[in-house]
């Protein structure tokens, strides 16, 4: 087998499902010191996220459908960072549709992605022998059964045929892939549970409460509360989930680890705090109809990460909202919401 080894100044990283949400924040991020691959079908992924990216001579985009195998040798776009000879150091796994309402729309695209996809990249992992994060989901829990938080020993309360069952059973296969293949192939692995997360980027039309209630406020619509005010939820800061799957690239060791905020807030006062940041006029409304997508979140204990690689959130609530409204806003035009 043919020995890799860094020949350039900056290591090759290619992150898989880059022009999404969190993977092109984290393209964003690496590209300062490494050369980014980014690949993406753009089955939800969308251009606009890494348009920037594509002017920068350290980052290279790959549109391809991983579900299908991929050789990066044969890529002439990719010569000038020697994939041939260097191969790739690091591989961020965030191939999958993480849209609540995608799983309607891409229930068999979900299935197939977290299973062939996940293990077309793990092969690259042992040719390259490079280090891999794969970005799974707290979702993998399913829902909470009482108030204790979810740590990495719990192992889940799960509907298999459910609305969401394609995702939340597509990611918990994806981890026994990545588990099996990486202690029976002796590879570099890291698990990330990721919680709920939200930073500009985020899809305006995908189901996900902060864009939603947003949208809503600063155009002046009611925000709409299924269930109860009262149903408590946690929030991550996209910023602070990137430092995190960063330092866990870094770490010197293998395992699963729970990324989010553990700083639960109540959903009435997020919109509360959403109408009062953007001057709207908006009125809250409550929906006792659930949508079936909706379900009650879990709360991250970060014990683990926090003790082994020093990482915890930073940014609160009210500074992480104002910077995601500034941005729906500026951007309200190009993202076709409506004043």
């Amino acid at each position: 087998m043919q020995q890799y080894k860094q020949l350039l100044d900056r290591p090759n990283i290619l992150v898989a499902g880059g022009a999404g949400f969190i993977g092109s924040h984290v393209c964003d991020r690496l590209v300062t010191t490494a050369n980014v691959i980014c690949i993406d079908n753009f089955i939800t992924g969308q251009e606009e996220n890494i348009d920037l990216l594509l002017k920068n001579p350290h980052f290279v985009f790959i549109k391809h459908d991983l579900r299908e195998a991929i050789n990066l040798e044969k890529f002439s776009e990719l010569n000038t960072f020697k994939i041939k000879f260097q191969g790739i150091q690091q591989i961020y796994n965030f191939a999958c549709p993480t849209s609540p309402r995608d799983y309607e729309k891409f229930p068999i695209e979900t299935l197939e992605t977290n299973a062939l996809a996940t293990k077309n990249l793990l092969d690259l992992v042992l040719k390259y022998k490079a280090k891999l994060v794969h970005a799974s989901t707290s979702a993998i829990y399913g829902e909470p059964k009482d108030a204790q938080p979810f740590a990495e020993d719990y192992w889940g309360f799960i509907d298999p045929i459910g609305p969401r069952s394609c995702y939340n059973e597509g990611k918990r296969f994806a981890e026994s892939l990545v588990v099996n293949y990486g202690e029976h192939r002796e590879l570099d692995w890291k698990i990330a549970r990721i919680f709920n997360t939200y930073g500009p980027r985020l899809r305006v039309n995908d189901g996900r409460l902060i864009p939603d209630f947003v949208v809503k406020a600063i155009t002046n619509q009611p925000l709409i509360i299924f269930g109860s005010p009262h149903t408590p939820a946690t929030f991550c800061y996209i910023n602070d989930l990137v430092d995190g799957l960063v330092k866990l690239m870094q770490f010197d060791g293998k395992g699963v680890f729970n990324l989010g905020n553990p700083e639960v807030h109540q959903i009435g006062e997020v919109a509360a705090k959403i109408i009062s940041l953007t001057n709207s006029q908006s009125k809250v409304e409550i929906d006792s109809q659930v949508p079936a997508y909706i379900v009650r979140q879990g709360i991250p204990d970060i014990t683990k990460i926090k003790e082994q690689l020093g990482w915890f959130p930073l940014v609160h609530l009210d500074q992480g909202l104002k910077e995601t409204i500034d941005y729906l806003t500026a951007h309200r035009n190009i993202l076709g919401i409506e004043h």
